[in-house]
């Protein structure tokens, strides 16, 4: 009985110091008030990551567009996507690359083609239906990991958002974000606590990005302890039971 009685304090001693742990895992830092960081770190892999928004957006693969040709509704099309090569087919014109331009420069491209194919005066219109290209992925220790569209001058924050947030056995000081570049992918580590407060950048997402949350290790061995407690309590009850 007393054997029993000890097991029973060790398992509650256990179950509360893994409940704090857990707890503390939760907690949202209190924000600095005043001008938030948008130094990047170098020594973080930051350099190449920007707080500033893209004052244009240049047209990509995947990207749906509607062109509008004013008064000639035979030669407009309307949600039409840019293929895996940035061309997109139109009217009288057939398939012309649109990847890289604005949606001014395109209309202006556009006009051009229609006015040498024989089109007096063309106007055209072209605006942007879906930023399909705009995906991230967002996985670890995040409450609902998957790949998400998002909106040009969105930030890492947002992507963390879109995941339902950090679990409780996220080590929040650790993001991995995997980016492409010229010179292969490229990773940088940012602390989502830090961003939280204002004492760290909070980064422009770009298209392909793929973020990776950590975990703490200290966490998930008192989260599963704690999943086990109620089993191992009833096998040993059962076991000095059947003594």
């Amino acid at each position: 009985m007393t054997f029993n009685n000890s097991i029973r304090k060790r398992l509650a001693f256990v179950s509360a110091t893994a409940a704090v742990a857990l707890s503390g895992c939760a907690s949202t830092p209190e924000p600095i008030i005043g001008a938030a960081s948008t130094q990047a770190r170098s020594d973080l892999g930051q350099a190449n990551y920007s707080h500033i928004p893209a004052t244009t957006y240049a047209l990509r693969a995947s990207d749906q567009i509607s062109v509008n040709v004013f008064r000639e509704p035979e030669l407009s099309v309307e949600n039409v996507r840019l293929g895996v090569d940035g061309a997109v087919s139109l009217p009288m014109l057939g398939s012309i690359p649109a990847a890289g331009m604005t949606t001014k420069q395109f209309e202006q491209d556009v006009s051009r083609r229609l006015l040498a194919a024989g089109l007096r005066t063309p106007m055209v219109s072209v605006n942007i239906a879906e930023y399909a290209s705009h995906l991230v992925t967002v996985e670890g220790a995040v409450e609902d990991p998957g790949v998400y569209a998002f909106q040009p001058g969105s930030r890492l924050s947002a992507a963390i958002a879109m995941a339902d947030g950090p679990t409780n056995v996220a080590n929040q000081e650790q993001i991995a974000v995997f980016r492409e570049s010229p010179q292969g992918v490229l990773i940088a580590k940012f602390d989502y606590s830090q961003i939280s407060q204002g004492t760290m950048l909070d980064p422009i997402l770009q298209p392909g990005d793929r973020v990776v949350m950590g975990t703490d290790g200290l966490s998930v061995f008192y989260q599963n302890l704690l999943q086990a407690l109620p089993a191992f309590g009833v096998f040993g009850v059962a076991a000095l039971n059947n003594n």
